[in-house]
Formats: structure tokens, sequence, C-alpha cells
């Protein structure tokens, strides 16, 4: 009789590299539907001015009674003025 060292092999757990499987959600249609959506071109692109940003902002603020909202102009226009150097200017 031969000796085999197959027995003597343990499995190993698979704790590395990329996970792969559904994991008990429903399986997916591989691909992207986002493919038919197209590519962006120079005439559907708006990009506003950093003035004219800051200036929506201060109007947002003085609209607004929402306090998340308030929060975040307030934060969004104090680093314009931080990144201006006007921030604590008297």
């Amino acid at each position: 009789m031969t000796s085999s060292n197959l027995s003597k092999i343990a499995p190993k757990f698979r704790t590395t590299g990329n996970i792969t499987g559904n994991f008990g959600k429903t399986k997916v249609k591989a691909g992207s539907n986002l493919t038919s959506i197209g590519f962006s071109t120079k005439d559907n692109i708006n990009v506003v001015r950093e003035k004219d940003y800051i200036a929506r902002l201060y109007a947002a603020l003085d609209i607004t009674d929402d306090p998340k909202l308030k929060k975040f102009l307030y934060t969004e226009i104090k680093k314009y003025l931080v990144k201006t150097n006007q921030w604590g200017d008297t």
C-alpha cells in the first residue's frame, strides 16, 4: 500500500483576494446601464465662476431658515474667505 500526502494537506480558508459572489444578494446583470447616457461635451457643461458661487451662497444664507443648510453655507463661505485671506479681517 502506498501512502499519500493528500490527507495531510489542510484546506486554506479564503481570507485574501477580491470579494466575489453575491453573498445572499439577488443576482444582478453584468455590465453597466450607464453606457446609454453618452459623453459630455463643452456645449452642455456649465462651470460657475467662484465669485458667482459665493454670491449664490450669501443669497441662500439670507433666505433659508434650515439650520443644516445654514451650517453648510457658513462653512463654504468661511472656506472661501480663509482661502482668499479675508477671514478675520475687520
